[in-house]
């Protein structure tokens, strides 16, 4: 039987050959410079999610003490930094480059600089990205007593095997990846500037300062001031237990199940029963309490959702935004966040006195929603090819 080939899954045609394994110590070297005399009093963190950040921004203020920096290592662009405190987003601990400027970081740390006439900085970057090098973080750790941290010496660290390519297709595979990530970036700010375009309309809406007209350019009646109850039957879902649900709808389970949670837009599974139909739904207990959301068609909701049923067309969009621009407000911090149905009941709302205004508005933010939604899915869609390539295009 022949040795499998040191090759990637997914490769450009024109190159071939197998890829050479090298040590990260023969393609790097440690910078453990110290920032003596406090040369620099900007603090950085290597985030799992966000990759290396200023503390000053991520955390809204300075979390290291800013009298005690002379013993943290001093940290340049392009310089790459291993965190070992290990997590769901990072299982080994995060290794990211650094594109801020000069700053400095915890001792924990360990910083190193790649010998970029070895190594194209972009490719070896990405290659970070991947989990490819996991397996021998793991062989090697020693957890001990701190669970929450990968325990491995710099010896062991600078060991790791890296399979490189010609210089000519790393350069190659960098670029290609970059153009993934710009798409990334382009799709990630689009739907940030239609999130804030809809933020301000709302406002401006809310205010009255927009106000929409009827089929035939008349203005409609003044907006009223009414309480939840008096414009909605109010109240809550079933304890429903998970093994009861399917995770797919199918045809014995079509009914959404909706929850507290917050991934998914709180679809937790589907049921073969509903109870309700066009209501809003809004948490009762728990961080995300008050938090409210039209459902529409036929659904099942869980005992930690209050639910508001009208007949009289109020389960719109609209009532939904306006809810959550004001329902935080009257949240109870007292132990577990709640808000129980008499709170709800007892809000009062200026809204549209005619039905017909309100499902104007209701369909202009729908259109802005799904605006969104189209751009989340290309975004996630996105992401998720970019996750493929990487475990594809490194050894």
């Amino acid at each position: 039987m022949s040795e499998k080939m040191n090759v990637p899954k997914l490769r450009f045609k024109e190159f071939s050959g197998e890829w050479e394994e090298k040590r990260l110590g023969s393609i790097s070297f440690r910078s453990a410079k110290k920032n003596k005399d406090n040369q620099s009093n900007e603090v950085f963190t290597n985030s799992a999610i966000n990759g290396i950040v200023s503390q000053r921004d991520y955390f809204d203020k300075d979390i290291a003490n800013q009298n005690n920096l002379e013993g943290y290592y001093i940290v340049n662009k392009d310089d790459f930094i291993y965190n070992p405190r290990i997590s769901n987003f990072a299982p080994v601990g995060p290794l990211n480059r650094n594109h801020l400027a000069t700053g400095v970081m915890s001792p924990l740390y360990t910083v190193f600089k790649i010998k970029d006439t070895i190594v194209n900085l972009d490719f070896i970057e990405r290659y970070f990205h991947t989990t490819k090098w996991h397996r021998y973080m793991n062989n090697i750790a020693n957890y001990g007593a701190r669970s929450d941290r990968m325990n491995i010496t710099n010896n062991d660290f600078i060991k790791m095997p890296i399979p490189l390519p010609s210089k000519q297709e790393q350069e190659k595979i960098a670029s290609f990846l970059t153009s993934v990530d710009t798409k990334i970036e382009q799709l990630t700010k689009k739907k940030a500037l239609l999130e804030q375009y809809k933020k301000g309309v709302m406002q401006k809406i809310f205010s009255q300062e927009i106000r929409f007209r009827d089929d035939d350019g008349g203005e409609f009646s003044e907006w009223v001031e009414r309480k939840i109850s008096q414009i909605f039957e109010i109240t809550r879902g079933n304890v429903l237990a998970v093994p009861m649900m399917s995770q797919e709808k199918n045809d014995d389970f079509q009914y959404p199940v909706y929850s507290s949670q917050t991934k998914n837009n709180g679809l937790t599974g589907y049921y073969n029963e509903y109870l309700f139909e066009d209501c809003i739904t809004w948490t009762t207990d728990g961080a995300n309490a008050g938090d409210a959301n039209l459902r529409r068609g036929k659904f099942y909701c869980t005992n930690v959702c209050g639910v508001l049923k009208s007949d009289k067309g109020y389960a719109n969009q609209f009532i939904a935004e306006i809810l959550n621009s004001v329902t935080k407000k009257h949240v109870s911090y007292v132990g577990n966040p709640k808000l129980m149905n008499n709170t709800m009941g007892g809000i009062k709302i200026t809204i549209p006195s005619s039905i017909e205004e309100q499902t104007k508005i209701a369909n202009f933010l729908s259109s802005l929603d799904t605006k969104i939604s189209q751009i989340e899915q290309q975004l996630e869609s996105t992401k998720q090819f970019k996750k493929a390539l990487l475990q594809q295009m490194f050894v």
